[in-house]
């Protein structure tokens, strides 16, 4: 397994982490996406850790928190083995205080999470979604107290915009608090949309990406080909509506061309499109999930090789979105950038 700086921080995380957001299976949404029992954790846990996958992603919202107890029985005993990453902010009940990251409700969050995981510490607490409702000083500050308590050792965010990234790092530094080091984004070779303009902003700042669906909701496996329709039961008829939209031209296209560097490389499609990202700027690591067995030892073998310069500039082109993307002023920024390159940004 190759390890990574996440962002400019000292922590060191695996290129490839495992989400466990099919772990419980239970509620309407955060649910649908699995069934995983502990004992079928534990043992995906058990290959991760032989694999050299150490961080293990969850969030208080997936399975109405099973996801969390599901994964805080997997690692029991060998919680100094492993790095575990929660999320937090979305909605999980229908109260007043049961969404969003205030400081009620972030130190409530916490302390839901450290009792589902099982732990007295998180490695990583992400921020699942910006509040708008809510005081930057006051989130950032109360993020403060649960590092310094020990809860909580690193912070991040997930789903933000640039400005409010911006901003928040800003807030941050003028008050001597801790910065966000992790951006979790949403990333794949039909979602580029990170590279406009948080990929920037990240290289710029050191915000480690930690890409999550890297298959594009289950596009990217090889079952979306042209000329090959889905069956009526298939599941991605359903997880592609979760997804930004994606015309079906544009997907075959991205699908060929992974479908041909697949077969000079003898890798799987979905081997290959993990591999390009792990190639991209700022990413530290790639968020993997699976159901089973089969489909992590197949994701885990998207490390320990490289797409050749060639392979990653096929990819680019069969991947790059058409008229009217990008939007204004990055079209325009694009062209002047040719003109008047940017200084080398400092390592992430």
């Amino acid at each position: 397994m190759e390890y990574r700086r996440l962002g400019a921080s000292g922590l060191t995380v695996p290129a490839l982490s495992f989400g466990a957001g099919t772990f419980a299976g239970q509620g309407p949404l955060f649910g649908a996406w699995g069934s995983t029992d502990a004992q079928e954790a534990r043992r995906l846990v058990d290959i991760c850790l032989d694999a050299g996958v150490t961080l293990f992603d969850t969030a208080d919202v997936y399975s109405d928190g099973g996801s969390e107890r599901v994964l805080g029985q997997a690692i029991k005993g060998r919680r100094d083995r492993v790095l575990v990453s929660t999320k937090t902010g979305l909605p999980t009940g229908e109260g007043p205080g049961d969404a969003g990251t205030s400081r009620a409700r972030l130190i409530r969050a916490c302390e839901g999470a450290l009792r589902r995981l099982g732990t007295d510490y998180i490695d990583l607490l992400q921020l699942h979604a910006f509040d708008a409702g809510t005081p930057i000083d006051e989130v950032l500050s109360t993020l403060d107290d649960l590092v310094r308590a020990g809860k909580v050792r690193y912070v991040g965010v997930s789903n933000f915009s640039g400005w409010q990234l911006m901003k928040s790092l800003a807030t941050a530094r003028h008050h001597g608090w801790p910065r966000y080091i992790a951006h979790q984004v949403y990333y794949s070779l039909v979602g580029r949309d990170y590279e406009w303009e948080l990929m920037p902003l990240g290289l710029d700042q050191g915000v480690g990406a930690l890409v999550w669906s890297p298959l594009g909701w289950g596009r990217l496996t090889g079952r979306v080909r042209r000329g090959q329709p889905l069956p009526a039961g298939s599941r991605l008829h359903q997880t592609a509506d979760f997804g930004p939209p994606v015309t079906d031209e544009h997907l075959f296209d991205v699908v060929d061309a992974l479908d041909t560097i697949a077969q000079e490389t003898g890798r799987t499609i979905p081997q290959v499109a993990i591999n390009w990202l792990l190639r991209q700027p700022t990413v530290s690591s790639v968020i993997i999930g699976a159901r089973n067995e089969r489909q992590l030892r197949d994701n885990l073998d998207a490390v320990g090789w490289s797409l050749t310069p060639q392979q990653l500039a096929y990819l680019d082109t069969a991947s790059s979105r058409t008229a009217p993307y990008p939007y204004f002023p990055y079209y325009r920024q694009a062209g002047f950038a040719r003109l008047n390159p940017p200084p080398t940004p400092r390592a992430a």
